[in-house]
């Protein structure tokens, strides 16, 4: 595109706006406007920005447009967005979809949100998600169901569903969601966007806990982007990642650069099947398919090796870390692991994240299902344990699709899930791709490489 010409507004990514902002091809508020005309146009089918919060978001283009006008530059200066509705933004409700929080309004913003209206960012709203988090739909008492942007049948996953309807409609290039089964990696997948899960610790979780118990880092929880593009994780990965306001007086963040520059000469380990989950033929052949291509295009890639770790033994223990985690705070709580075996299951976390890294010292990154089955249509009331998926024509229990998100989660290592292309009926097919703690953008950089490969 020449450096005079403007951006199509509702395609452009985030850092195309960002740039023609920051040129003066455009204005923050014509660009809020725009997403706001795209919102209001797009989303009664869709559902999936459930809070809105205009008014304010073109205060913040006014201002953003004066930044500019002062000399100001900043990485997503102009560029409008949106959040998850669990993320806390001053002023508006933080209800995780629960009826009984339905009146709570935070009164600061959560770091993250914080960190991305610093860097410019205008935020029009927050976006649909399951009661408590703790699903792959986005369907609540309060905000209703969101659905699917190429199939309104089917779900869009969860618990971020919204924010990945949101970025795969067009209505935001950006996002900013949460994970800790899969909830940025499966909406990316089931709309066909990218999510970035980042390693664990490395955005700060504070104005993103469950109301009445956001003080200690929830273990395996993490806050990460959405985007069309993974030059855009990228640069928001850069905005929202880095130590909190305490360690901040010490610490500084320099993220390891991306090991591969290019796909040619990059070392891939590719697994397609799991001892505890099915995963679909489709997905399976789109990964076959995809290895094929990367190797012709100079990449080293392997199906098997003897430094994978246990995935059996992995799984539960995450099983029981998880379960534990998603009761904190809920009333009348049975006793689920005394503190001594909280603390064995952390050593075995530490343990696994060892084994992976010397996995990594022979692999660049991973690539694996982001799940196990194509988005698929929506489920009343689901139950982890008794609900099924169809897989194949044969019926899988529907929690057991947790273990393709958790080989990521437990060990606390970053993932990028990245769309490879669709199916005859147009679903978006999605992978994972899993690296070493801290490589974050090797695992970013790996899922853009992979992308092109398969858009070209």
């Amino acid at each position: 595109m020449p450096n005079d010409a403007m951006p199509d507004l509702d395609t452009a990514p985030a850092y195309v706006l960002a740039a023609a902002i920051g040129e003066g091809r455009l204005s923050a508020r014509e660009a809020c406007e725009a997403a706001i005309r795209r919102i209001e146009r797009l989303d009664g089918a869709i559902n999936a920005v459930v809070v809105r919060d205009f008014e304010r978001a073109r205060a913040q283009a006014a201002q953003r447009d004066a930044q500019l006008a002062c000399g100001e530059r900043l990485p997503l200066l102009g560029v409008p967005m949106t959040v998850k509705e669990s993320l806390d933004v001053a002023g508006l409700p933080t209800t995780w979809g629960l009826p009984q929080l339905r009146d709570f309004r935070p009164k600061d913003d959560a770091v993250a949100v914080a960190r991305l209206k610093a860097a410019g960012a205008v935020i029009l709203g927050k976006t649909n998600v399951p009661p408590s988090l703790a699903d792959w739909q986005s369907t609540n008492p309060i905000y209703g169901r969101t659905v699917n942007p190429r199939d309104a049948a089917r779900s869009p996953g969860g618990s971020s569903g919204g924010a990945a309807a949101a970025v795969a409609s067009g209505m935001v290039p950006l996002e900013c969601g949460s994970d800790i089964g899969g909830s940025i990696r499966v909406p990316a997948a089931f709309c066909g966007v990218f999510g970035h899960k980042p390693s664990f610790g490395l955005v700060p979780h504070r104005g993103h806990g469950f109301p009445g118990t956001d003080g200690a880092q929830t273990e395996l929880a993490v806050i990460g982007p959405l985007a069309r593009t993974a030059v855009d994780l990228d640069i928001a990965l850069g905005v929202i990642a880095g130590p909190d306001i305490e360690a901040a007086a010490a610490y500084r963040l320099a993220l390891p650069a991306p090991r591969p520059t290019r796909l040619a000469g990059c070392r891939l380990l590719a697994l397609d099947t799991h001892p505890r989950a099915r995963t679909d033929s489709i997905i399976r052949e789109a990964i076959a398919g995809l290895c094929g291509d990367a190797a012709r295009a100079g990449a080293e890639v392997v199906r098997e090796t003897a430094l994978l770790p246990d995935l059996d033994a992995a799984h539960d223990r995450y099983l029981a870390m998880l379960g534990a985690i998603m009761t904190r705070g809920a009333p009348n709580v049975p006793h689920v692991i005394s503190a001594h075996e909280w603390f064995l299951l952390l050593d075995q976390q530490m343990r696994l994240r060892r084994q992976w890294q010397t996995l990594f010292e022979r692999f660049d990154a991973v690539m694996t299902p982001a799940f196990g089955s194509l988005a698929y249509p929506h489920v009343d009331a689901p139950d982890m344990r008794t609900s099924t998926l169809i897989i194949d024509g044969e019926p899988t229990v529907y929690g057991h699709q947790l273990a393709w998100p958790g080989v990521a989660t437990f060990p606390g290592l970053p993932a990028t899930a990245v769309p490879i292309g669709t199916t005859a009926a147009a679903l978006p097919i999605g992978v994972q791709v899993i690296g070493a703690y801290l490589h974050d953008r090797t695992t970013i950089a790996v899922a853009g490489h992979l992308h092109a490969l398969r858009a070209s």
